[in-house]
């Protein structure tokens, strides 16, 4: 009678659900289960194309899908039959997931399961559920679909090689787009592809232009897979890297092994339909030193110095800079600042420089002398006018001004050769006289340093606002340097150091680079004096028989 009640009721999807459910239920999935189930059964297979399998399992989630942790063993206890019996059902349930009936998730207490709500409101539509069209999409939609694949893998709703799937079938529904076109001309294998558009996703969603290695690993199924992946990295030698489309975060040919980006040459070729303001801004820095890649360090200067340094920081901060600037302004006067750091090799001139930099969020476009000046046959004039036309173009278009970075800038601002009869002699001179016209109507941040500040030529000296001497440290400093450097070293050992060997900060450093490398190649040893004392007298570049101090 209940059977015959049943088949006369209308079959909706909802309604064969329910009775498949029912009739399912103690039911140890026996024979007499499918001749009870038959007429809804079919009536799911044949609306959803599925199996009389795939459509019992869809039921059991179907009447499940407010729980977001289905698991099989929960139909095993609802059927009354073992678990294995399910899991012979499995490829039942993969097919499921793959048409996008159920979702996935790997946690490590086991696999569950969910219904997404797009599938729930098929259903209540008496709707066959259909994926949606993923074809003809403009990029930006693409990367939409990206970034619901790996938020999906993220959450362990998606195996790794399933997300592989997809994004092969996004890119084949796609392949109108410059964007597939490019990724695909590079030839790469699956791996090595789906990790260049997750580098892809991590720029352009997420506005991350320095990814480290624990950005990836959420997206392997085993930890094995993602640490060969690091160590291909780390050694330069990934297939992404031999091809210029990744590069280490790096700056002034010095690199940062535990992060990378993308190239401005691949953003350029993978890009072209996107409008991105951050491809944009990326642009306008792709070749200065960015401020925030700058690492902190600690200076030691003397009082007289420090004062200055903190003065001129002050000034560069952007809030004051700017009312500097339109103040003077105000009154008629340039605003261009510029500054000479001179003194003795390794007092700190340079590394000043970047510090400013850092603490006042401004990057530094810095000038390569030796290179200008090997290219200064014949075109010499232009190039250094290209410096500052480039510098003219940095400072439109990044929001805060950055520095002009004359490093070592003994070879352009020495006195000029008068009555030059030469053509180099003359050429030097019509590059110095465009630098100092350069100078007095910059816009900006103009920071030179110097070692020879005793040879600059009068006509610079005056157009430097700002000239900082950098003196070699005190006692006091020296050993607060060496205690900085080698804290382990005794203080009666310091104090000796300090007073023997008048050092620079940047000649200590390098006393102290040398001892590392020594823990390295012969293991952690105690500090040892006598071997300190080597290394200064070879930094010292003296050939004095070494004296014992300390005893």
């Amino acid at each position: 009678m209940e059977a015959k009640k049943q088949n006369t009721r209308k079959m909706d999807l909802l309604s064969a659900v329910e009775q498949i459910v029912e009739l399912s239920k103690d039911s140890r999935l026996a024979k007499e289960f499918y001749t009870k189930a038959a007429r809804p059964l079919k009536y799911l297979s044949e609306k959803m194309e599925l199996s009389k399998e795939q459509s019992l399992m869809l039921s059991l989630f179907i009447d499940n899908c407010s729980n977001n942790r289905i698991t099989v063993s929960d139909f095993a206890s609802f059927l009354d039959c073992s678990t294995t019996r399910i899991i012979r059902l499995m490829n039942e349930i993969d097919v499921l997931e793959q048409r996008g009936l159920v979702c996935r998730s790997y946690t490590r207490s086991g696999i569950t399961f969910r219904v997404p709500m797009e599938v729930i409101d098929a259903f209540r539509k008496d709707e066959k559920f259909v994926p949606k069209d993923l074809s003809g999409m403009n990029c930006l939609q693409l990367f939409g679909e990206l970034h619901e694949i790996f938020e999906m893998r993220d959450d362990n709703e998606l195996s790794y090689n399933l997300v592989k799937q997809r994004i092969q079938s996004l890119f084949s529904s796609n392949s109108q787009l410059l964007y597939v076109q490019k990724v695909r001309s590079f030839q790469l294998g699956e791996d090595e592809e789906i990790l260049l558009v997750l580098i892809s996703h991590l720029f352009v969603n997420n506005n991350d232009n320095i990814i480290g290695y624990h950005d990836l690993e959420f997206l392997y199924d085993h930890k094995s897979q993602w640490k060969y992946v690091c160590r291909e990295l780390n050694s330069n030698t990934h297939i992404l890297q031999l091809n210029n489309i990744i590069e280490f975060n790096n700056d002034e040919g010095l690199a940062d092994r535990e992060s990378f980006r993308m190239t401005w040459t691949a953003k350029q070729a993978l890009f072209p339909e996107l409008n991105l303001a951050s491809l944009e801004q990326d642009k306008n820095r792709s070749n200065v030193l960015q401020h925030e890649k700058i690492t902190a360090k600690q200076l030691f200067y003397d009082p007289a110095v420090a004062a200055q340094v903190e003065n001129l920081t002050q000034l560069l901060d952007q809030q004051h800079y700017k009312e500097v600037c339109d103040r003077l302004k105000d009154k008629g006067y340039r605003c261009g600042f510029t500054c000479l750091f001179y003194g003795a090799p390794g007092t700190g001139k340079t590394e000043t420089v970047l510090q400013l930099a850092r603490q006042t969020g401004r990057d530094i476009l810095q000038v390569n002398i030796p290179d200008i000046k090997s290219a200064w046959v014949g075109e010499s004039e232009k190039n250094i006018k290209h410096v500052f036309d480039q510098y003219r173009e940095k400072v439109e278009a990044l929001q805060t001004t950055p520095i002009l970075l004359f490093n070592e800038a003994d070879a352009i601002i020495g006195k000029r050769q008068e009555g030059a009869e030469r053509a180099v002699d003359k050429m030097e001179n019509a590059i110095q006289n465009i630098i100092l016209q350069e100078m007095e109507n910059l816009n900006g941040i103009l920071i030179a340093t110097t070692n020879l500040a005793q040879n600059m030529d009068k006509a610079f000296e005056r157009r430097f606002l700002y000239k900082i001497k950098f003196n070699k440290p005190t006692l006091d400093a020296r050993i607060h340097i060496w205690k900085t450097m080698l804290p382990d070293l005794p203080e009666a050992d310091i104090k000796a150091l300090a007073e023997r060997y008048d050092f620079s900060g940047g000649q200590i450093e390098n006393v102290a680079r040398h001892y590392a490398i020594d823990t390295v190649l012969h293991g952690d040893e105690p500090v040892s004096l006598e071997k300190l004392i080597s290394h200064c007298d070879g930094e010292r570049l003296e050939q004095k028989e070494s004296r014992k101090i300390g005893f």
